[in-house]
């Protein structure tokens, strides 16, 4: 078959070629009711329920969505997708959607419907909180990455793992231009809050800064650690207050621990420093700052006892035999492997945080700021930490003097 957009109006009968699909909608075709719902920037995403069911059918489009076709792209991303999921959801099925169809020709992929869930960025701008979130992304992060890991995988299978990803090398390229680059010099693209050309400025002209993202860009090409999601923000995870669910993993690859890591506890960071723009006045409740660090906690206590879990006698990943005859040594290493992460994670918690505000892709936590004096100000402090974060990780040696430091932003303005 060869490929095709496909619409509100055509997806029904197109999914209704596919019997599972058709099992779990009931029906007929006539009977379904279609929505498209991607509003992110690059894919089209369609709701589609019926008598008995739902799924959530996404495609792929040969350009970014949110530029248009003047900036193409390979449709070939849907297929490491569904790669992705399907390795995701071996390692932790309880928090990546069921994978239910996929077509390669047409870079279709068919998940299970999420419902009541919604996508996290925007409850948590509306205040919600979800009580088990912290610890379900915990799980996702040491599940996925400690098991793909050359601590749990066979040198030679782990190489294979590798290879499988190596091909999407379009979305790592977005990553590498857009996190490590655009946001240092005059891209087309880069748009900034009004007031912040001090800034922009300043961080153009900044030597030490430009050269720690390049330290870390050179860790994003070169350390294939584990297997990644590879934009793991708040828009990515879908929430009920009894479940968490991870989506979208088309910027997989094999890369540094600390990256995923790092994403994610940005992006509850920048929630953070939004809130006093959001709700002026308002005292924060600290509850993101607390998720953070129970996630971050929460990874290293899960990452360190799946390695001291390990069979010792068992043949491991490459790395596992350091603890084999000497476990005193496997939790020298277990400690020094989690601070190599955290600081890693901070690095690149940095660069995230400077694309989001200077590059192409901004949040809405801090869009949704109608005071554009506030967002500059909610921006400039969080701009400001992000330097701290890339020159000065040696300041935070643990997740508590980081909050220390983000803490006096959120008193209310």
């Amino acid at each position: 078959m060869s490929y095709f957009a496909l619409s509100e109006a055509t997806a029904a009968a197109h999914l209704a070629t596919v019997p599972v699909i058709h099992r779990i909608l009931g029906g007929t075709s006539a009977d379904w009711t279609v929505r498209e719902v991607g509003d992110g920037n690059l894919n089209l995403v369609f709701l589609v329920t019926g008598p008995d069911g739902g799924v959530a059918a996404k495609q792929a489009l040969p350009y970014v969505r949110m530029i248009g076709e003047s900036w193409p792209l390979p449709l070939s991303r849907a297929y490491y997708e569904r790669l992705a999921l399907a390795d995701q959801g071996r390692l932790a099925s309880a928090r990546v959607p069921a994978l239910l169809h996929h077509d390669d020709d047409m870079a279709l992929t068919v998940m299970a419907l999420l419902t009541p869930h919604r996508a996290l960025r925007g409850a948590l701008i509306e205040g919600l909180r979800y009580p088990l979130l912290a610890d379900h992304l915990a799980e996702f992060l040491a599940n996925t990455l400690f098991y793909t890991s050359d601590l749990a995988v066979p040198a030679a299978q782990k190489k294979k793992r590798i290879a499988a990803y190596l091909g999407n090398t379009a979305m790592c390229r977005i990553t590498e231009d857009l996190i490590f680059d655009e946001p240092y010099f005059d891209a087309p693209m880069n748009w900034h809050t009004a007031g912040l050309e001090d800034v922009v400025a300043a961080f153009k002209a900044d030597t030490p800064l430009r050269l720690a993202v390049q330290d870390l860009k050179a860790r994003f090409l070169a350390a294939p650690e584990a297997l990644l999601h590879g934009d793991l923000h708040t828009g990515s995870i879908m929430v009920t207050d009894q479940d968490t669910k991870v989506i979208d993993p088309e910027f997989a690859f094999y890369g540094p621990i600390g990256f995923d890591v790092g994403m994610i506890l940005a992006n509850f960071w920048l929630a953070a420093f939004a809130e006093p723009g959001q709700r002026p006045g308002v005292p924060s409740d600290g509850w993101l700052l607390l998720q953070a660090a129970r996630l971050w906690n929460g990874f290293a206590d899960r990452f360190g006892s799946h390695w001291r879990n390990l069979d010792p006698l068992a043949e491991g990943g490459a790395l596992h035999a350091i603890g084999r005859h000497a476990p005193a040594l496997r939790e020298t290493a277990i400690a020094a492997r989690i601070d190599m992460i955290w600081r890693d994670a901070l690095g690149f918690a940095g660069c995230e945080i400077i694309r989001r505000i200077l590059g192409l892709a901004h949040v809405a936590d801090l869009e949704s700021i109608a005071d554009v004096e506030q967002r500059e100000a909610c921006e400039r402090r969080a701009l400001s930490f992000a330097r701290a974060l890339l020159l000065m990780p040696d300041h935070f040696p643990e997740i508590a003097a980081v909050h220390r430091a983000i803490a006096p932003a959120l008193l209310p303005a």
